[in-house]
């Protein structure tokens, strides 16, 4: 048996055993759909299309929407509602993440021959080193409902500021401390960021689009239910 295939199996069992992997068949209350907490709201989802770094729709993503806790979506409208103000919004690759789709992220990364999209997402990495970088992980914030990806757009034409690298990109001209980007691009990232910390989120320092809430409504509970 392929080591991280045994991995993944003992991973699952570990979930199922502790009681922290939350697998229901809807959305709980709790959570909301984004374009219904924030209308004017942009959605790329990327994991429901071909149009990300493995090539197809991930498990568990059923329908093209966005859902978050409450309690991100509240703090999300005030960002929304702050950047009006200078004729900017947000788009939102991705939000809510079900642990299945998590586990679908782990299958591929199980399989060495699956490099189709090594040179747009990947191109300086080998596979292998996704996890060990923490670009991708076995659990993750995402699944706890209050994590989301995000880029700035301008509300008249919708198209997307340039950030200096695209979504999913993994290696160094994603952190958001790079200095491969130029400075307008650094500016727009700078800009990301500032409004979003001043709103409650956190950042992660590999990834100039994931934000996190703090504090967490659920800190330790991995929500499995589909996105539909």
């Amino acid at each position: 048996m392929h080591a991280m295939t045994l991995f993944y199996r003992c991973l699952v069992g570990f979930i199922l055993l502790t009681g922290s992997l939350s697998a229901l068949a809807e959305k709980p209350a709790g959570f909301v759909y984004l374009d219904e907490a924030i209308p004017t709201i942009q959605l790329e989802l990327r994991y429901t299309t071909e149009h990300n770094f493995v090539g197809r729709p991930i498990d568990g993503y059923v329908k093209p929407r966005a859902i978050l806790t409450t309690e991100a979506a509240h703090a999300l409208l005030k960002v929304q509602n702050a950047l009006a103000e200078f004729k900017l919004g947000l788009k939102v690759y991705d939000a809510y993440r079900p642990q299945r789709a998590v586990d679908d992220f782990l299958r591929w990364a199980a399989d060495p021959t699956d490099t189709k999209h090594k040179a747009d997402y990947y191109p300086e990495l080998d596979k292998s080193e996704l996890f060990k970088q923490q670009y991708l992980a076995e659990r993750s914030g995402h699944s706890r409902g209050s994590t989301v990806d995000l880029t700035l757009i301008a509300l008249d034409s919708k198209q997307e500021l340039d950030m200096g690298s695209t979504y999913d990109y993994f290696g160094p001209a994603s952190w958001p401390t790079s200095t491969v980007p130029n400075a307008q691009q650094r500016a727009n990232r700078m800009l990301l960021e500032s409004v979003m910390v001043q709103h409650g989120f956190v950042p992660y320092p590999q990834e100039w689009w994931h934000f996190t809430l703090k504090p967490e409504p659920y800190p330790d509970r991995y929500f499995d239910f589909p996105v539909e």
